[in-house]
């Protein structure tokens, strides 16, 4: 059976399901989701087309509604889960079908119990769902979601655990809304002493979860600043390297690299990580993953690798341990050394570069981005030179990436293609900033590689103009055009170096097919994809064949419409706040593909009129005030297009410009019918809902009478429990009290404890001081002993001085006496000298015999007194040492 035939049969099953919910039909429904699961037909599925988005959204339908049975749920859940791992499905069913509310919607429903298979099928399911993609904070049941993560991470079940804690790290992950809605939960202090319980958990990934949502938490409060601190810091490095190089399994270290990638985000974490002892040694075991044939772990490393070269001094740190030489290695058997090149991470980078088209895309996207920050850094450093033979044999294997892939293998392909070229013509440009490169650059390059890429290119970008213009289309014009003005530039810088790159590349710039290029880079938001356009027009400009003109009118088309459509948003967003009741009200529902159909307005205006599609009349007035709305809307999409018909025909030189306004045109009249068919089945379910919910009133009102009688013995039960209710906030306060007084007898005590650490320093201080004083002590003791001796030797030696100083001044008096005695015989004879000069001269003669005499007692005088101030000293300085016992002898010297 085809994939077509099966589509049909499920959408026929799942209508007769919704019409009437037997078990023969939900066995029948579910035999079909089996047929289907077994044909591996997601690349239909997801094409966008009519049938397969309505089996989509009939499958939401019916997983999203609660009476559906378990089994058959799980069923579809399983056959959506398949898809939930590629890229554009992801994407499809996150966007497009809001897979992501109706998982959510079934956790609320089951939300009483847990432990179901259901349950814990819809959170590994919503893991793998929300990875790496933002969550819209409008998604049905999005708080209840939280709110029940918050409340089982601390289930008993540790798959549960591991799912919560995987589900919520995803959802805070770059999302403040979601951030900020845990933040104002009551019970978030409790939910981070639980996570922070979960950081010495033996189970790596649980581990890891934590931290993840811990950083993005609580990274600039308090809290993260206490877990992230230069203490702890090291320890989350030590973890997170052994995670990635030792491995916890493929999840794990996703996310390991993911928290690594979120926290060098943060300056002050990136400069602890600079400072890492062991980085060196944890960055060439890294390394090392890039020899893994696993694709997935590969990409993971590239993607850390691209991460860490945000840091300017981790990006030198990452060049130098790439691109260094390798050291030689002399192999047993030979003489000459010869390099292990098996090893090196560049050839495993080159490995990578070099993957197959149509495998995995993150692998050589990050491997060219990797290339293209190392050789930037290389062009700034000293390591260009000793790179020259790894450019050569990356630039081989890179130029072969440029060729032209086959035509017949589809837009899916031709965008793999452009996405690669482009990274590949960015390495090449930053080669291109060193002349020694870009000498390489030039060898190796030839400027029919380049003629052909841009020929490609262009080509396809005029057959995108001419089709139908959808969402998918525009965005592979834009790629194109970016990578075909990035090829110029290339050639711009080569021109100098190979003539015939100059002669090619002047003539692409005269051909018109460059309008379309040029004016959607000149025209864009992004500042680069502006500044390469005006390099490559300032090339073209003087040129005498440039399309100047008609550039011109591309230009000032594509500012009308931009300016167009900005009004017409503007009206619509009221006509869009009249019908915003129905969007909430159906919040299971999902929007189809854009151009899944084409019908012409009025025909879609008299439907709607007429019935048709509702297949039953409206009840309710507001649906007539939605419905004309709508008209109004699609009345304003008729106007635009009668104003786009006027730009056409007064734009005649602007020929294939034009051709892509009306395909935008038509796109956007596609999506206009894609809401109105929207619309109707919103109707037609509000119609159901409403008679469903009119029997469930009816049911009420039975109960209603019912719960009269249990609302009484409810009350009893009420007063008893509120007794119990004050007895516990009684048992509740005095456990605060005992907890508070709890924490500060913590506290005193960890402060007695250092109190005391510190106590018994100073006391083993102060015994090596005391043993040295003691020492000290017995030496001066003996000193003291010395001295005394001493002392008693000097005081003899005083007193004998004593008894000299005695008999030296009793001999002193006698000379005085005599002196006396001879002054008066002078006197005696100064009076008889006059008498006779005989008698005279004998008494001078005497006279001068007596003065020699007193002459020599004056200079013995003299002699005694030097001797008796050097006997004053030595007894001062007895004194001294005596403290005070000589004052005696003191007084009696000065006597």
């Amino acid at each position: 059976m085809d994939v077509s035939t099966c589509l049909k049969s499920l959408l026929l099953a799942i209508r007769q399901y919704r019409n009437n919910k037997s078990a023969l039909n939900a066995s029948q429904l579910q035999k079909h989701i089996e047929e289907v699961c077994g044909l591996k037909c997601g690349g239909v599925l997801f094409s966008g087309q009519v049938l397969p988005s309505e089996c989509l959204s009939g499958l939401m339908e019916v997983a999203g509604d609660p009476n559906t049975n378990h089994t058959l749920t799980g069923t579809i859940i399983s056959l959506l889960a398949q898809f939930a791992s590629d890229g554009e499905a992801k994407e499809a069913l996150h966007s497009s079908y809001n897979f992501t509310g109706t998982l959510a919607a079934i956790i609320h429903c089951n939300r009483t119990t847990p432990e179901e298979p259901l349950v814990l099928q819809c959170l590994n399911v919503l893991q793998r769902l929300t990875y790496n993609v933002r969550t819209l904070h409008c998604v049905s049941h999005i708080h209840e979601l939280i709110s029940f993560l918050m409340q089982h991470v601390q289930s008993s079940n540790d798959d549960t655990v591991k799912a919560c804690l995987g589900l919520m790290a995803n959802l805070c992950r770059h999302d403040i809304s979601v951030q900020s809605h845990i933040k104002s939960q009551s019970n978030v202090k409790a939910f981070y002493r639980a996570l922070i319980n979960f950081l010495g958990h033996n189970c790596l990934t649980v581990v890891v979860f934590a931290l993840s949502i811990l950083s993005s938490l609580t990274l600039n409060e308090e809290v993260g600043q206490k877990l992230f601190n230069a203490k702890n810091i090291h320890q989350t490095f030590q973890l997170i390297f052994n995670i990635t190089v030792n491995g916890d399994g493929t999840l794990t270290r996703n996310y390991a690299v993911d928290l690594l990638v979120d926290l060098l985000k943060n300056p002050k974490i990136a400069d602890y990580l600079t400072k890492y002892k062991h980085l060196s040694v944890c960055l060439s075991e890294v390394l090392g993953l890039l020899h893994s044939k696993d694709p997935d772990t590969a990409s993971k490393v590239m993607e850390l690798l691209v991460s860490l070269c945000s840091v300017p001094v981790l990006r030198k740190l990452v060049c130098e341990t790439v691109l260094r030489p390798p050291a030689p290695r002399i192999q047993p058997g030979t003489r000459k050394g010869v390099q292990a090149r098996g090893s090196e991470p560049s050839l495993a980078l080159v490995h990578w570069v070099t993957s197959p088209l149509d495998g995995p895309e993150q692998c050589y996207m990050q491997a060219l981005s990797l290339l293209t920050e190392l050789f930037e850094e290389a062009i700034d450093s000293s390591l260009c030179s000793s790179a020259q033979s790894f450019v050569e044999l990356l630039l081989q294997e890179v130029l072969v990436l440029l060729q032209s892939p086959d035509s017949t293998e589809g837009d899916q392909l031709l965008k793999k293609h452009c996405l690669r070229a482009g990274r590949v013509v960015d390495l090449l440009l930053v080669l291109c900033g060193d002349d020694a490169l870009r000498m390489l650059v030039s060898q190796r390059l030839s400027p029919e590689v380049c003629v052909s890429q841009v020929e490609l290119l262009l080509s396809y970008c005029q057959d995108l103009a001419g089709s139908t213009c959808t969402t998918s289309n525009y965005q592979l014009s834009q790629l194109c055009s970016e990578v075909v003005l990035k090829t110029l530039e290339v050639m711009s810088h080569l021109k100098q170096q190979m003539p015939d790159m100059e002669t090619s590349f002047y003539r692409i710039l005269q051909d018109q097919r460059m309008v379309t290029p040029l004016s959607l880079a000149l025209t864009s938001n992004c500042r680069e994809h502006v500044q390469v356009a005006l390099r490559i027009l300032f090339e073209a400009a003087p040129l005498p064949d440039f399309p100047s003109v008609i550039l011109g009118d591309s230009i000032a088309a594509n500012n009308a419409y931009r300016q167009r459509d900005g009004e017409l948003s503007i009206r619509s967003s009221s006509a869009c706040d009249d019908v915003s009741f129905a969007g909430k009200s159906f919040s299971m529902m999902h929007a189809e593909p854009s151009g899944s159909a084409y019908h012409s307005i009025d025909s879609l205006i008299k439907k709607l009129r007429n019935g048709v599609e509702l297949q039953e009349k409206v009840k309710d007035v507001h649906m007539s005030e939605v419905i004309d709305v709508y008209e109004q809307k699609l009345s304003a999409l008729a106007c635009k297009e009668s104003r786009l018909q006027d730009l056409l025909e007064a734009k005649a030189l602007a020929l294939s410009q034009a051709d892509r306004l009306i395909a935008q045109y038509r796109c956007q009249r596609a999506q206009a019918e894609a809401e109105a068919r929207k619309l109707a089945s919103l109707l037609k379910d509000t119609e159901r809902r409403k008679e469903d919910l009119q029997t469930e009133l009816n049911d009420q009102l039975l109960e209603v009478e019912r719960l009269k009688s249990d609302s009484q013995q409810l009350l009893e039960h009420n007063g008893r429990l509120q007794a119990v209710a004050d007895q516990h906030q009684e048992l509740k306060g005095t456990y605060n009290q005992l907890l508070s007084r709890y924490d500060k007898g913590e506290g005193m005590l960890k402060e007695l404890q250092a109190a005391h650490i510190s106590l018994t320093q100073q006391a083993e201080g102060l015994k090596k001081i005391n043993e040295g004083l003691k020492l000290q002590q017995e030496r001066t003791f003996a000193e003291m002993a010395e001295k005394e001796q001493q002392i008693k030797g000097l005081k003899l030696d005083v007193l004998e001085k004593d008894r000299n100083i005695t008999g030296l001044q009793n001999e002193l008096k006698r000379q005085e006496e005599q002196i006396h005695e001879m002054e008066e015989n002078i006197s005696i004879l100064r009076k008889e000298l006059n008498k006779t000069e005989q008698a005279r001269k004998d008494s001078s003669i005497k006279a001068s015999s007596l003065e020699l005499q007193k002459s020599q007692l004056e200079a013995k005088v003299e002699k005694m007194e030097e001797d008796l101030s050097k006997h004053t000293q030595m007894i001062a300085m007895i004194h001294s040492l005596s403290s005070g016992k000589l004052k005696d002898v003191t007084a009696n010297l000065s006597l």
